[in-house]
């Protein structure tokens, strides 16, 4: 499937919902934590494929706002989870030039994830390759709030006026400033919503839906992914005009 890929059409964005831990663990007759922890070498396919590729953002829905609702249990085991899985990946990262950068509230995180966070994107911040995004205690619908009230905040100071906001001014205000739309979504698990993922970004991304469960996907269902894209015809709400 890699050969049938353009490489001169390929997306500078790629987004995941990466769905279907909880199931793939069930199946397996486990705890939904082993689907967690088993889903980490999608993770690791999916970003050296990327980068291999050339691709340059890749934006992973690693943890929602709304996760926190989930028992306590899980919700510690994914922590504990994100925190190793940081610091075993990080000498990776900077082996395939990638940098890491994260999205969303994580001041919410616990003190160790945010440390060990912290430390990953200092030192993979000299990377020049793909651009690894994890989104995490995020939503979409929480971004464009927090967007609002520190626009509110500059618009009372007078550092921009109401006549200046705009789509770019109010893009300026989201957490992927300076990181262009995703062109490509990709969910797992066959779930057909966008379960508050980059509302706003997304709004004339291409949706790519597989039945497979994310601890399942590998590099050859990510190029499946972009092949199926490169098939489409992008038209932002125009009509083409084709020769008869």
């Amino acid at each position: 499937m890699k050969s049938l890929i353009d490489l001169s059409n390929l997306p500078q964005h790629i987004a995941v919902i990466m769905d279907g831990n909880g199931r793939w663990a069930k199946k397996q007759g486990a705890k939904r934590i082993f689907g967690h922890r088993n889903a980490v070498e999608a993770i690791r396919q999916t970003t050296e494929a990327c980068a291999e590729l050339g691709i340059k953002y890749l934006t992973l829905y690693a943890f929602s706002t709304e996760n926190w609702k989930r028992p306590k249990i899980e919700v510690k085991g994914l922590m504990e989870l994100l925190v190793s899985t940081i610091k075993k990946e990080t000498s990776t990262l900077n082996k395939n030039n990638v940098s890491l950068s994260s999205i969303g509230d994580t001041t919410a995180l616990p003190k160790n994830c945010q440390m060990e966070l912290k430390e990953s994107i200092e030192l993979t911040k000299g990377n020049d390759g793909l651009n690894l995004i994890l989104a995490l205690s995020y939503s979409g619908r929480w971004e464009i709030i927090n967007a609002v009230k520190n626009l509110l905040k500059d618009v009372k100071k007078d550092a921009i006026g109401q006549e200046d906001i705009n789509y770019d001014t109010f893009s300026n205000y989201l957490c992927t400033k300076n990181i262009p739309d995703p062109e490509l979504l990709i969910r797992t698990s066959g779930e057909m919503r966008i379960s508050n993922f980059l509302l706003w970004q997304i709004a004339y991304t291409e949706l790519y839906i597989t039945d497979i469960l994310w601890p399942d996907f590998r590099k050859e269902h990510l190029y499946e992914a972009i092949v199926a894209y490169q098939k489409r015809e992008r038209r932002f709400g125009k009509v083409i005009e084709k020769e008869i």
